[in-house]
């Protein structure tokens, strides 16, 4: 079963700073916490997936990777910790969880009466958030062995040119929010048996700015944007696979009235190839040589995806060999180093023989070293 979105776990957005993502990750452990749900199998099985959704997502260095190449950045797993139970998650979280389920740790505010006040990281922007785009990238294998830059033509949202994204047709236009009085926040207080809870979200109605527009730009109509073609450059890394992807941060749809950009998503598909496949970061190549050849040895000039190349075949290979050709293949994503080409010896066999050849192999069938041994 294919991961889900570490994104999509924690209900965060991929602009979310780490304050954003360390909350949504305490409320998903509230929520599924093993003490709060005994015995229920689902809730521990969520407990551990925002764990690992957490561990990916609040590391810078990770996070990079797992960004622009989704799951296969992280190498099979290898890049997160992995957790077999909430005790291991505790263990590796402990400067998080304090003592397990209280003591000094993120749950402390849900416990403390609501007593202490929300820390605000600053208003947000009235702007709605642009949209991704998805764009299928076709590359060679010998685009794929050591990278290549491409530049393609989308057609996609930019911020306006006369109002620069606000939606305003000018700084006079915004007159103050009449549903939070300014303030771009809606508070509601509730309380439950483990305290008093504040929550507080964006304006609905200003979005979070606390102004709204009274006149809006009449080159956009308010929307602060404008539909036009662009040319995007993307660098693809060496080593990537089909279906594998990249994001473009930023690069998307711009948002109405001033909201971030959306990003672009860039979805690999290797193109097949005239004489190779691929296993893994190794290519392989299937090579036809005569009996003669196999027996007595020869040279043979055979492709590789960077030009042309000599292998030696030593008398006596026997098909179904596979002589390799080191660091011939698809450099390591994101490493250092490339796979090998791998040539597969196989061994011709005519359906046609004129009637000279048809005597001289049957001489050779009875002479012994021929012959297959008993």
């Amino acid at each position: 079963m294919s991961k889900r979105d570490y994104y999509e776990i924690l209900g965060v957005g991929k602009e979310a700073s780490k304050d954003d993502i360390k909350k949504a990750y305490r409320k998903l452990a509230m929520q599924f916490h093993p003490d709060r749900n005994p015995g229920n199998k689902e809730a521990e099985e969520k407990f551990k997936e925002a764990a690992e959704a957490y561990e990916v997502l609040s590391n810078d260095e990770k996070k990079a990777k797992y960004d622009k190449f989704g799951h296969s950045g992280l190498k099979g797993g290898q890049d997160f910790h992995g957790f077999n139970n909430a005790n291991d998650i505790f263990s590796h979280f402990s400067d998080i969880f304090g003592g397990a389920f209280g003591g000094s740790s993120i749950f402390d505010d849900f416990f403390s009466g609501g007593g202490q006040q929300s820390r605000r990281t600053g208003r947000r922007s009235s702007g709605i958030p642009g949209s991704d785009l998805k764009v299928t990238l076709k590359l060679t294998l010998e685009e794929i062995a050591t990278g290549v830059t491409k530049k393609i033509k989308l057609k996609k949202y930019h911020t306006c040119s006369a109002c620069k994204g606000s939606g305003a047709q000018d700084s006079s236009s915004f007159k103050t929010c009449t549903v939070c009085n300014g303030t771009g926040e809606i508070r509601q207080v509730s309380r439950s048996l483990f305290g008093q809870f504040v929550n507080i979200s964006a304006c609905h109605n200003c979005n979070g700015s606390g102004k709204v527009i009274s006149n809006a730009c009449k080159k956009c109509s308010g929307e602060g944007r404008e539909y036009q073609e662009s040319t995007i450059k993307i660098s693809v890394p060496a080593g990537v696979t089909d279906n594998s992807y990249m994001t473009l941060r930023g690069e998307g749809n711009s948002g109405k009235n001033g909201g971030h950009a959306g990003d672009i998503i860039v979805i690999f598909k290797e193109e097949k190839h005239e004489f190779f496949t691929r296993d893994g970061d190794n290519i392989i190549y299937e090579l036809f040589i005569s009996y003669p050849e196999a027996v007595l040895g020869t040279e043979v000039e055979i492709p590789t995806l960077t030009g042309r190349a000599k292998l030696k075949i030593e008398p006596g290979t026997q098909p179904g060999k596979y002589l390799k050709m080191r660091e011939k293949g698809i450099q390591h994503l994101n490493s250092h180093g490339a796979g090998d080409q791998l040539v597969k010896i196989n061994i011709f066999v005519p359906d046609r023989v004129s009637q000279k050849e048809k005597e001289l192999l049957t001489e050779l069938q009875k002479m012994k070293n021929i012959k297959v041994p008993e």
